[in-house]
């Protein structure tokens, strides 16, 4: 009877130990998550792209787990992760994660990829990744931009050294900087020419690098092995001991086609500048002046310890013009005078224009003056070089004597406006027209024959204005009539 309740009890515990064996075991079920190859070998993001895609199974993770892609550039000691846009699950046990990197991404060529279990320790799963590392970037600035001001040239004392620097956000010159994305680094490089690659700066990856040695330097910021439009302007950086080591730039090259403002002459970056044009002073203690003639421009540059100069012999593509009549002359009665202007431009226009008002018909090269009046004359050149010059002269009436004084104007005779004598024309004598409303309509000093200017209104009668003149030959009154 003993011995039956001993057996009894040996199969309970038994029984018990294999039901605590087997829930020890399901609970000890290994997790793990095994990679399926990468679609890519290497993260080239930006702004026109940053969508990626990790496909894994996984094996003794609760429903509900939520994994997610991890990045790293020292051994997962610390970690980045990465965008998740969505996680879609394929089959059974297997999911595919599409991913998106930070847009600020310190980018490298070293990076691993791994996919975790949220709320599980690294030490539960396996490390996602065919590959142990590979290159990732997020290229936030793909375009060009310029350093030291995009001059092209530069210069230091023998011996000395030149800071070239990327130049901030601007808008002239336009730049678009990559200073403004602070997590960018940058590769400088000395240009060996069209036959040879370029040599990279070892150790110069920030904004700016002092050159020691003469050469052509550009830089360009880091992506690693992906391509990139990110890259500045080359600079000829050269050492000054003396002599013709500086260079002058035309912003509207040379020759340069003439406007208002001319063209900027821009020098070799220095501390100091002395300018001349065909050997007398000119400008002022600047790098750069404005030019609008032709002329050998020359600058000296003061280095800090040497100077050098250089020069330009800058010359215009306008065309040559000139006129055959005097800036000033006398219209005899009935008389006229034709004008001619002499040019070499290509496909030249003309205008003319009598007290500012353009003359309907007037467009060839010569024009028959019957009246008197302020003329100006523009002649355009309408290809190659587009730019135009202006002469204006002036047609003076006789005058009458001196104690005649008008009182009518026919504004279709051959000198349509008033004219006085020569008494009258002077700094000293003042000359007043008022209409029949009491409008005063002019009012001058040194009255030069030349009104009415603008279009006269005659209604239903002829209008009539009064006119004063007060001067040393003492004051005279009267009324002007006006006719068509």
């Amino acid at each position: 009877m003993i011995r039956k309740i001993t057996l009894s009890f040996f199969n309970v515990f038994l029984l018990f130990g294999i039901i605590i064996f087997t829930g020890s075991s399901s609970y000890a079920q290994v997790k793990s998550i095994n990679p399926q190859v990468l679609d890519f070998d290497r993260i080239c993001a930006g702004p026109g792209g940053n969508q990626y895609s990790a496909k894994f199974t996984y094996a003794g993770f609760p429903a509900g787990t939520v994994f997610v892609v991890e990045l790293s550039t020292n051994n997962f000691v610390s970690t980045i992760t990465a965008n998740t846009i969505s996680a879609l699950d394929p089959a059974v046990n297997q999911k595919e994660i599409l991913f998106s990197v930070p847009t600020d991404l310190p980018g490298s060529d070293t990076y691993s990829l791994r996919v975790s279990a949220a709320g599980f320790s690294s030490s539960k799963f396996v490390s996602f990744g065919l590959k142990t590392s590979f290159p990732i970037y997020y290229r936030a600035h793909d375009r060009q931009f310029t350093i030291n001001n995009f001059s092209g040239n530069a210069a230091f004392c023998t011996g000395g050294s030149y800071v070239l620097t990327i130049d901030p956000d601007s808008t002239n010159p336009i730049n678009d900087s990559p200073l403004k994305y602070t997590f960018l680094n940058y590769n400088w490089y000395r240009d060996n020419g069209a036959t040879a690659l370029p040599t990279l700066v070892a150790g110069a990856s920030g904004p700016s690098y002092t050159v020691t040695t003469p050469g052509i330097y550009y830089v360009e910021t880091n992506y690693g092995t992906c391509t990139s439009e990110s890259y500045s302007n080359r600079v000829t950086v050269t050492a000054a001991g003396g002599g013709s080591a500086v260079t002058i730039s035309s912003s509207l090259g040379n020759p340069f086609c003439p406007s208002a403002d001319g063209t900027v002459l821009t020098a070799t970056s220095g501390n100091k500048y002395t300018w001349k044009k065909d050997g007398a002073a000119f400008g002022g203690n600047t790098r750069t002046i404005k030019a609008t003639d032709s002329g050998i421009y020359t600058v000296e540059v003061d280095f800090g310890g040497c100077v050098a100069s250089g020069s330009i012999d800058l010359k215009s593509n306008s065309f040559n013009a000139s006129i055959d009549v005097a800036e000033e002359f006398q219209l005899e009665e009935g008389e006229t005078l034709n004008v001619s202007v002499t040019t070499d431009a290509t496909s030249p226009t003309y205008e003319w224009y009598l007290n500012n008002n353009i003359i309907s018909g007037a467009t060839s090269g010569s024009y028959v003056v019957a009246a008197i009046g302020i003329y100006k004359v523009r002649i355009s050149q309408s290809s190659g070089c587009v730019t135009s010059k202006e002469f204006i002269f002036k047609a003076k009436g006789k005058a009458g004597p001196s104690s005649v004084i008008p009182n009518i104007i026919s504004l279709s005779g051959a000198s349509p406006y008033w004219n006085i004598p020569d008494e009258y024309k002077n700094a000293n004598t003042k000359v007043m027209i008022i209409s029949s409303n009491g409008d005063m309509v002019l009012d001058v000093s040194n009255y030069q024959g030349d009104w009415p200017q603008t279009s006269i209104d005659f209604k239903n009668v002829n209008p009539v204005y009064y006119y004063v003149i007060k001067g040393d030959a003492g004051e005279k009154k009267g009324s002007i009539t006006v006719i068509r």
